[in-house]
């Protein structure tokens, strides 16, 4: 039998992911890695108000960042939940795409 999931973890990255400017983050970070400036673009908000935002989502374990010369470099550490994302945008649209669920389905079970 599998291992009974940590479900304070989980609480913790779902509610990471409860904010519509960190959602918009993960959404651009699905695509790579983005440096702070780029995130702050893609939010629309002050430096600070995006460095807290990614701090949350690091602190969940969602994001990891990597110095690259002055710039730090942040990314996905579960790059599949873009797909993730996308599968529960399309319910919420009440068009559920069975290909992209299929797909979702493939790279969790991976």
């Amino acid at each position: 039998m599998a291992e009974a999931p940590d479900r304070t973890r989980l609480a913790q990255a779902l509610k990471a992911l409860s904010h519509p400017s960190r959602l918009a983050a993960v959404g651009a970070l699905a695509e790579g890695g983005l440096c702070v400036q780029d995130l702050q673009t893609v939010m629309g908000s002050e430096l600070s108000t995006v460095s807290r935002h990614l701090k949350q989502l690091a602190d969940a374990g969602l994001v990891e960042c990597e110095r690259q010369g002055q710039r730090m470099i942040y990314r996905l550490t579960v790059p599949c939940i873009g797909g993730f994302l996308e599968c529960i945008e399309a319910v919420l649209a009440g068009k559920p795409h069975k290909a992209l669920v299929e797909r979702l389905a493939k790279e969790l079970s991976s």
